[in-house]
This record gives structure tokens, sequence and C-alpha cells, in this order.
């Protein structure tokens, strides 16, 4: 209050001692006509009512008319006028200077707010697209509060729910406003203000249902300011939970999806072995004329079956981990060499009817690594190599180090990936249209491979070239890159 009275008196002192200026300059040196005299005046009044208003206008106007009188118009330096049309002249200039004065006035008015309301506008268009930015009930109406004091310049702010029966703050320490204040709030159909309290009370509601209210401590916005602010802030919270059950919704529709495709294909998978197993075991049981050469031969299939129905309930199990996050790497430097011969190691027989070429440089470092895990990838890139070649179709394996990581490939030349397949080749349950039927698989073993792969830090993609065969390969970052990550 000081302050503005200070700022006050100094613009009236100001003003004075402009006309004091005009007046002296015009009395003593220039010896202008009245008519030049009387522009003049009139401009610093426009100049003065444009600048600070109304009042100080009407003040100068008042000083201006007397010092007209007193030093301009005749007998000079007197306030008494001979000539009736210096009285006409006078009460012109004095009402002229008035009524600009008052225009001006509403101009200046006019412009301002037509700033607040640009303004406002620049600020409800940045809030619109903070809201349309967030896609989770719960992020908007934890951040709604914040976002709503930050882009207004409000000193607090507070958002209350129905449905939740909840208010959320702009931060921990805005406490102006209850519960039970924002409760009642929410049922009012306009904008309340407590001018006491500089506080503004919004309820919000979509048509005619309520949904909550705001507090808004600090600036006073204007009324369709505030109209707009409600409604989008109504709107949001809608879409967002729109959004969250379409989410859902999609969820549960893959999740059936996924579902479907696991049943058919392990359906698929487990039938062939469980037939077998069971023509075996018939066999033995009824076939009495079996030599020991057949029964031995009997006992091999069932083996490898049950082995082959394992490994399937394994994978499914794995896969189920891996989806869940909830695996622990024994992560040791580790030189690839040994994940590849513990993957050749355990794939003999698949691929018995390959040359598979090893081509690692000596010099490659060690990587950290589960061992055990790596190799688990190396096995399924290389059943997978071997099951979309040709018998006797050569198998290549290289490695090298690139950017601070340590690629490592698996080339075949089987059929190759087309374009459309390879964005969806790492995708469970996923086989190729073409060799779905002819050639075994749940489609797991990629999706798995991937997973693990992404667990170390690294990547996995897949090069190919219809007709020519497929390039596999898959990244592990080196032992500093790998530590910064797992912080």
């Amino acid at each position: 209050m000081k302050r503005s009275g200070k700022l006050t008196l100094l613009q009236y002192g100001t003003s004075t001692a402009a006309l004091a200026a005009i007046v002296v300059v015009y009395f003593h040196w220039v010896h202008a006509n009245e008519t030049t005299v009387a522009l003049t005046l009139l401009m610093l009044i426009l100049v003065v009512a444009a600048n600070w208003g109304l009042r100080h206008a009407v003040y100068l106007s008042a000083l201006a008319s007397a010092a007209f009188n007193f030093f301009f118009l005749a007998p000079v330096l007197t306030f008494t006028i001979h000539d009736a049309r210096n009285w006409v002249a006078l009460v012109t200039f004095l009402l002229t200077g008035i009524v600009a004065s008052q225009l001006s006035e509403r101009a200046r008015a006019a412009a301002e707010v037509a700033q607040r309301r640009q303004r406002e506008a620049e600020r409800l268009w940045e809030f619109s697209q903070q809201m349309l930015v967030t896609g989770s009930v719960v992020d908007l109406v934890n951040q709604l509060p914040q976002m709503l004091a930050r882009t207004f310049g409000l000193s607090g702010a507070a958002l209350y729910l129905r449905e939740k029966d909840q208010v959320y703050r702009s931060s921990s320490s805005y406490m102006e406003v209850a519960a039970s204040e924002l409760r009642d709030a929410s049922f009012s159909r306009e904008p309340r203000r407590d001018d006491t309290r500089d506080m503004t009370l919004v309820p919000i509601a979509l048509g005619q249902r309520p949904i909550g209210a705001l507090a808004m401590t600090g600036a006073a916005l204007s009324v369709e300011a505030l109209d707009a602010v409600r409604g989008m802030a109504a709107i949001a919270i809608e879409r967002a939970g729109a959004m969250e059950s379409l989410a859902k919704v999609e969820a549960s529709r893959e999740s059936e999806r996924l579902r479907n495709a696991l049943l058919d294909s392990v359906a698929h998978e487990l039938r062939t072995p469980l037939t077998s197993i069971t023509v075996a075991i018939t066999s033995l049981q009824s076939n009495t004329l079996l030599d020991g050469e057949q029964r031995v031969e009997l006992m091999q299939v069932i083996e490898e079956e049950a082995a082959r129905l394992n490994r399937l309930v394994g994978q499914a199990m794995e896969m189920a981990e891996l989806d869940a996050h909830d695996i622990k790497l024994d992560l040791q430097p580790r030189a690839m060499r040994q994940a590849v011969e513990i993957a050749m190691e355990f794939l003999q027989t698949p691929l018995r009817s390959h040359q598979v070429e090893v081509r690692l440089p000596e010099a490659l470092p060690a990587v950290p690594m589960d061992l055990d895990r790596i190799a688990k990838v190396l096995q399924h890139l290389l059943e997978n190599a071997a099951k979309y070649s040709e018998p006797d179709a050569p198998i290549y394996v290289t490695a090298e180090v690139a950017n601070s990581k340590l690629v490592t490939s698996v080339a075949d030349r089987g059929v190759g990936i087309d374009e459309l397949e390879r964005t969806m080749i790492f995708d469970k349950f996923y086989r190729g249209q073409g060799q779905r039927y002819r050639v075994q698989g749940t489609g797991m073993g990629l999706a798995i491979a991937k997973a693990i792969v992404e667990s170390h830090g690294g990547s996995m993609e897949v090069t190919s070239q219809p007709g020519h065969g497929s390039v596999f390969s898959f990244t592990l970052p080196l032992g500093q890159q790998l530590a910064v990550s797992q912080d």
C-alpha cells in the first residue's frame, strides 16, 4: 500500500512538472498563440490518460485549464477573461480534455482486458496440451493441480474427485481448503470467489453429472477462463478414464489371444510326443513277440518323446518367468566361445546333418554374461537355423566388437524371412507362414532368446533375404557399459 501511494504521488508530481515545463517554454521563450498552447496541453492530457488513467487526466485537465487561463488568455497573469470567445475556448478546452481522457481510459482498459484474455488463452492452451499428454487417470489427477498452479501462476491448487472421495493438492503444504469445503463445492453450479482468502472454488461437471471441484488460490481468473478450465478438466479426466478402460480391454483381448495361441501351439506340439509315447507303451504291453532290439527301440522312442515334452514345459515356464521379469542372472566375465561350445554340445543330434563353422577371433574380449542363459540363446538360434535349412546346408557362427558391444551372429542358408514376418518373428508363439506345418515348434524359442538378451542389457535383430537365408544377431554390452546399466 505504501509503495502504491508513493507511485501515485510520483505520477501526479510528474504530470504537474510536465505541465509547468510546457507553460514556461511557451510563456517565456516561444510565445506561441493560444491554439498551439491548447493543442500541446491537450496532447499532454491524452498521454497521461493513456498511461495512468482517468483520475490523473481529469486532475491535469483542470490544472491545464487554470494555467491556460492565467498565462495565455487576455488579460494574462489573471484569472479574469474579458472576451466571451475566450470563455468558449476555455470551456471547450476543459471539456475536450475530460472527454478525450475518458475515451483514452476506455481504450486503455479495453487493451488491458484484451491482453489479459490473450494471456489467459495462451495459458489455457498450455494447460490443455499438458493434460493431453497424460494418459493415465492416476497420473492426471496427481499432476493436474500442479499443472494448474504452474500454468496460471497460482500460489496453490487442489482437485477433489467425487468418485474416489479424495483430494489431490499441488503441494503437501497447500492446506488452505478443506476436503469438506471442496465436497460441498462439487454440488454447486457456479464458481464461488472468497476474497478474504483470495480463493476461487470451481465445480467440475460433465453435462449434468458432477465430477468434483477445483480450488485455486492466487490470481483471479475471468469467468470465461474458469469455465474453460473446468470444462477441460472434466473432459481430460473422462478421457483418461476411457483410455484406461480401453487399455484394460485391449490387454484382456491380447491376453485371450495369447492364451488361445498358447493352447493351440502347445496342444499341437504335445499331441505328437504323447501319441508316440502311447503307441510305444501299447506295443510293449500288448505285443509279447517283440524281440530285445525292438523293445530297446520303443523304449528309446519313449525316452526321446518324454524329453521333448519336458523341454516344451520348460520353455513355457521360462517364458512365464521372463515375462514376469522374475529371473536372476549370474553375470561373470565369460568368453563367447564357451557359450557356443555348450550350445553345440546340447544340439549334437539336430546339427548332425549340418556343417557348423565357428569363426570367433581369438582376441575377442570376455563379456559379463550368465553363461547358461547365453548358451540357451545360441541353442535356440542354432536349432532354428537347422530346422529351416536344407540338410547339409552350412551354418555360420561369428562374433565381433562394434560400438563397445560384442555382436554375435548365427547365419544360415535357409528359406529366409520376408519383410512382413521380420516384424513379428520375435513375438511369442509366432511361426513362419510357410513353415508352421512343416517344421515342429511352439514359436517360443526366439521370444525366449530375445528376452534373455534384453535382460543382459543387449538387443537382438534379424536380417534376411527370402531364398538365400537369414542372419540372427544379438549384442551384449562390454563390462563398463553393463555396470552402468545395472546401476
